[in-house]
């Protein structure tokens, strides 16, 4: 079987890897409330479901995409992890969600208001999903810098299912092309 990676992930610091098969990856937001400590409640739920230590990025101040005027800037991050036995990407989606109704998220009004978390699965393994609850790998992750540069932090060697290119690759093509959000 093909590893995922073209080189192993790292955690902030450097160091810790994770096992090529099977790895999730998460993207954190947050720009309601006291952003940095709900990604840090966050990375520590987080870290209950993976067999082996938590990769974690860097806190990413980004400001909004695609949101209503006057939304105010985002903190975001991105986790990779390797899920307990068990754990599906359906089961993780459902965990996810209540994590952020439990922070305060309320059922959407407006596309891409505020929310004090904001909870996405860019991928799972080689898992690939298209139904109305879940869509893997997530559908604009290669297209928003406020995912890929977490990602590419932590994983620069993440090749998601359906792309030829690294995250790293994707990134760097982004950034000489300023081509996405």
């Amino acid at each position: 079987m093909s590893s995922a990676f073209a080189d192993r992930p790292r955690g902030r610091d450097g160091g810790g890897t994770l096992p090529s098969s099977p790895s999730v990856f998460i993207a954190l937001g947050s720009n309601l409330g006291d952003s940095e400590a709900i990604l840090e409640e966050a990375f520590a739920r987080l870290a209950t479901l993976s067999d082996h230590p938590l990769l974690r990025s860097s806190l990413h101040r980004t400001e909004p995409v695609d949101c209503p005027p006057g939304s105010p800037p985002f903190l975001n991050a991105a986790a990779g992890l390797v899920p307990s036995a068990g754990l599906t990407p359906e089961g993780l989606l459902a965990l996810l969600q209540g994590w952020e109704r439990e922070a305060g998220r309320r059922p959407k009004v407006v596309l891409n208001e505020a929310r004090p978390l904001d909870l996405d699965i860019i991928a799972f393994g080689t898992e690939v999903r298209n139904t109305p609850l879940l869509t893997i790998p997530h559908p604009r992750a290669t297209r928003r810098r406020f995912v890929l540069a977490p990602l590419a932090e932590i994983a620069p060697g993440l090749v998601l299912p359906g792309e030829r290119r690294t995250v790293g690759e994707i990134l760097r093509a982004w950034t000489q092309d300023a081509g996405a959000v």
